[in-house]
């Protein structure tokens, strides 16, 4: 009742109040809104009879959960705008050569002998910088000199002579302009930059109808109205189609002693919630997470029991939410659905070695603070209360909890651990060691997995038959949202634990991931070459190949991937260096060039 009758219609109160608020196009153009203007309509909000007689807990977990919806979607919203601006200036440098010998009044000839000119001085320009010891591909740094001039350029001449060797890719082209290939290009980045238009504009956040009452108004429109175009037409269908959302938004405790840990007469854990005091709930669970349920209790009980000597800063919970859990059972949404708890914590604190790192970091935090608040002379009531609390946290830090020992055999930062990813192969390691330049190891996804490698082809047939049924649903114009099963997240942590394996079997001292911005250009990259492969000669065979290849690529979840690894590299204090995978024909090479940028990187840091 208070989740689906209160709070809920409260979070969508809220969303709808921040979206018509007066000021919402100024947030939107800041890329972030004030957070005391949620908390002030909620506090107008829950004296309102649908939403009051609330606990505070709860009116505070609307206030979060809608900052947090408005925090995430102004920054989508800042980088889809920053993508238009980009897709933007393209097309004012994009002009045909017709165009650009209009807009300096010259002609062509003049305007090459120009761009020869111009590309001359800047490649000699980046051949000195790179012997000085500037990082990156030849080919970038001339893109991005050449930008640098267009944008400073103001002569029409030298403006156009730049768009001119932009256009066709830092360099000189050795044959004449095709005016049909050309109006195609133009007319693609014209599409890009309208489609970023459409989410720019689509994308404003929406709360969640439980009672179905917006699907039934829908509903009731599309069979009583004629659509006045098409785009009416498909946003009816879009919200007849989509999958409704029979669940309320979760309940969020972001500090760690609004959850009090108990065991019950037959000896089960249970959890009390603030807020939420006169009901007790029991936890069930599965044995890889009971330990951490378990150290949940003990640290609060060691607490008590010396008299709040120790600080909850080093509890292993960090923060927790109530959710619920879709089922397929029939029947009324609180009998059929499950309560489930997401408990959020720092891996470090398992061990008393990571304790003892975390105290020193949150210490030397609050030691910050507090010499601040000192400089300023004379406080007010507030800040004095606030420095008293400092104070006091310092002095509780200072007693850590009693944890096991779990002494790491120090890895040595010359070896490292570099990683690659990609379609045909996921996850790549290979054990660089910078001192020797030798491969001490390569490690495929098959030798990782190892016995369990079964476990990854089931979840590949999954997600093509998955895909099979999505497209079915798309032609016959049904819902095609579909539940996935958790083995991929379960594959996922097999992979993470094999990788720190390795890691640790040959000492190295940090692991190399690559940065997912650019996942995709390795991805098509590796797409391009196979159609090459494939279809030698035939541009057609090559670009039906590669629509055929690209339908596989987003199966394979590499953010999940990558957050197991860095979860499980923290829990064993493994440093983790994320660089920018450079291509290379083969997976176990790109896995070491991985390594050698990391290593690089490092160079040029200290240098």
């Amino acid at each position: 009742m208070l989740a689906a009758e209160k709070n809920t219609p409260l979070i969508n109160a809220l969303i709808e109040a921040v979206v018509t608020h007066d000021d919402f196009e100024t947030w939107r153009l800041k890329g972030r809104h004030p957070t005391n203007v949620v908390t002030q309509l909620c506090k107008s909000l829950k004296t309102e009879a649908p939403f009051s007689g609330q606990p505070a807990r709860f009116y505070a977990s609307a206030e979060k959960a809608v900052n947090y919806i408005f925090k995430s979607w102004f920054t989508l919203q800042s980088r889809l705008q920053r993508q238009i601006s980009g897709k933007q200036m393209w097309l004012t440098i994009l002009k045909s050569d017709e165009e650009l010998t209009e807009m300096c009044s010259q002609d062509l000839d003049t305007v090459q002998k120009k761009a020869a000119q111009i590309l001359a001085q800047i490649e000699k320009a980046v051949e000195t910088d790179k012997t000085q010891g500037s990082q990156g591909k030849s080919k970038d740094l001339i893109r991005a000199q050449l930008f640098k001039k267009y944008d400073g350029a103001k002569q029409a001449l030298i403006r156009c002579a730049t768009a001119y060797l932009l256009k066709n890719g830092s360099q000189l082209p050795d044959k004449p302009e095709d005016l049909e290939k050309f109006a195609h290009r133009r007319r693609k980045a014209e599409i890009q930059v309208q489609r970023l238009q459409d989410q720019l504009e689509a994308r404003i956040p929406k709360g969640c109808d439980l009672t179905r009452q917006a699907w039934i108004s829908t509903l009731l429109t599309a069979t009583t109205t004629v659509p006045k175009d098409n785009c009416e037409h498909k946003q009816w269908q879009d919200k007849l189609l989509a999958q409704p959302r029979t669940i309320p938004f979760p309940i969020l405790f972001e500090t760690n002693t609004d959850l009090v840990w108990s065991r019950n007469e037959t000896g089960r854990l249970c959890v009390r919630f603030n807020g939420l005091s006169e009901h007790t709930f029991q936890i069930y669970c599965d044995q890889r997470q009971l330990p951490w349920f378990q150290r949940f209790l003990e640290d609060q009980t060691t607490k008590r029991a010396c008299k709040n000597q120790h600080s909850s800063a080093l509890f292993a919970l960090r923060s927790a939410r109530i959710c619920w859990q879709e089922s397929d059972r029939k029947g009324h949404p609180w009998d059929t659905h499950y309560l489930t708890l997401f408990c959020a914590v720092d891996v470090r604190l398992w061990s008393a070695e990571g304790t003892e790192e975390v105290r020193q970091e949150k210490a030397a935090d609050t030691a910050k603070v507090l010499t601040q608040l000192s400089e300023k002379g004379s406080l007010s009531d507030t800040q004095q209360s606030y420095a008293k609390r400092l104070t006091s946290t310092l002095e509780r830090l200072n007693s850590p909890f009693d944890r096991p020992n779990q002494p790491r055999s120090p890895g040595q930062s010359h070896i490292i651990a570099g990683l690659s990813m990609g379609w045909d192969n996921p996850l790549t390691v290979a054990v660089w060691n910078a001192k020797t330049q030798e491969v001490l190891a390569y490690r495929s996804l098959k030798q990782l997995l190892g016995k369990n490698y079964a476990l990854f082809l089931r979840q590949r047939r999954e997600q093509g038959k998955q895909s099979h049924s999505r497209h079915k649903a798309q032609r016959q114009g049904k819902s095609n949202q579909f539940g996935t099963s958790n083995l991929g997240e379960y594959v996922d942590r097999l992979l993470a634990k094999a990788v720190v394996a390795i890691a640790q079997q040959y000492g190295a001292g940090s692991i190399a991931i690559p940065k997912l911005d650019n996942v995709r250009e390795i991805l098509q990259a590796e797409i391009q070459a196979k159609a090459e492969q494939k279809a030698p000669g035939s541009v057609e065979g090559q670009k039906r190949y590669a629509k055929q290849y690209k339908s596989s690529i987003h199966k394979w979840s590499y953010g999940r991937l990558l957050a197991q690894i860095e979860s499980k590299a923290a829990q064993n204090r493994l440093v983790v260096e994320a660089i920018k995978q450079p291509w290379q024909q083969n997976a176990s090479e790109m896995a070491k060039a991985v390594a050698i940028a990391a290593y690089e990187s490092r160079q040029t840091v200290v240098s």
